[in-house]
């Protein structure tokens, strides 16, 4: 919609008489900034008030074909013309027809015979109505597209401070940016089969990356170290959960709230055995029980400089057998159901090819 208006505004005038037609027409004409349509017919007059956007329509209550009732009902049935002024033409005495207009969706009514400057006030005062609610509506438009235009920006600023920590946490892992890349992208396909929505989806997409950012306080010497930890070592690691979630907890934004909970939960075992706090079943938020079975599943899958990767069929029976046990079964579920995106997934971001296996059934 323009504001101020590029056109004149148009007034679909409707009466069978032809002398009152012609009246109410010249009358319009002759307001500035005013069109009048007329139409001896109401059909053809409801089918090009449906087609266009005319701003007042005048209409005579008694009509061939339909009356003026039913044609403010039929106006008034489509949603997109439930605000649009009606001005109703009846004689004086018709009190009853004047009730029924107004239950029909009448704005106002002129009385037969028409006054001229009774009819230019009205008719100044109905386009003066229509204008202020197409400049509102117009105001209100504009206001929700700059709300759109600093959404977006802020969310474009969101989604670079996610990255840069997340690659922060790389740096000091040996992990790689696929895996992140990989795993946040499984996250997500999980979410959706379990029918949990596109927006979780989402925000899953842009949180899981920060699953490990509790690395970063965690020492070189243990973090990056070839060989087995030792028990004192595996419990200095085994603080990344918290450290994660003091990094990202208080946030304004959903998304860093979103992560803090996937840092301090996604170690955490469906049967109670994991880490930091030994939750299990339900108890492990849903987003961490997602994104445990996304990151060990890429973890198996995945070349390490400490490992190779797994060959696909044995990472698939590691996940069967840990279901109800390390995972939630409707996670692993759901990541078998979406297979196909899976593999894809993988293809995509792969760091070196590997041949696709299909789960057994």
């Amino acid at each position: 919609m323009n504001f101020p208006l590029d056109r004149p505004m148009q007034v679909a005038v409707v009466d069978d008489t032809l002398l009152n037609l012609t009246l109410i027409g010249k009358l319009v004409d002759r307001t500035p900034d005013a069109r009048a349509h007329t139409f001896e017919r109401p059909t053809p007059a409801l089918e090009w008030c449906l087609a266009n956007e005319p701003d007042l329509i005048i209409v005579d209550y008694m009509m061939p074909e339909m009356d003026g009732l039913e044609f403010i009902r039929r106006i008034r049935a489509h949603r997109d013309r439930d605000d649009l002024p009606i001005l109703m033409v009846t004689a004086s005495h018709e009190r009853d027809v004047r009730y029924n207009a107004l239950d029909c969706g009448a704005s106002d009514f002129l009385t037969k015979p028409i006054d001229g400057r009774e009819f230019e006030a009205r008719l100044r005062n109905m386009l003066k109505l229509r204008e202020a609610r197409l400049a509102s509506e117009h105001r209100a438009e504009t206001l929700a597209a700059e709300v759109r235009r600093a959404t977006a920006d802020i969310l474009d600023r969101e989604r670079e401070t996610i990255t840069r920590l997340s690659r922060a946490a790389e740096f000091r892992d040996p992990e790689t940016g696929a895996h992140i890349q990989r795993m946040s992208h499984y996250s997500a396909l999980i979410a959706r089969a379990l029918g949990l929505g596109e927006g979780l989806a989402e925000a899953l997409l842009m949180a899981a990356p920060m699953h490990d950012v509790g690395k970063l306080g965690i020492p070189d010497t243990i973090l990056l170290k070839p060989g087995r930890l030792t028990p004192e070592e595996f419990a200095v690691m085994k603080r990344h959960p918290q450290i994660g979630h003091d990094i990202l907890k208080g946030s304004s934004s959903s998304i860093l709230r979103l992560g803090a909970t996937i840092a301090l939960t996604h170690h955490e075992k469906f049967d109670g055995s994991g880490y930091p706090h030994g939750l299990a079943g339900e108890s492990i938020p849903i987003e961490g029980r997602i994104v445990a079975v996304a990151d060990v599943f890429d973890a198996l899958t995945s070349s390490r400089p400490y490992k190779p990767a797994w060959p696909m069929s044995r990472a698939i029976s590691l996940l069967r057998e840990g279901r109800g046990s390390h995972f939630d079964p409707a996670c692993v579920d759901a990541l078998f159901r979406a297979w196909d995106q899976v593999l894809a997934v993988q293809s995509r971001y792969q760091d070196e090819p590997a041949e696709p296996v299909l789960p057994s059934c």
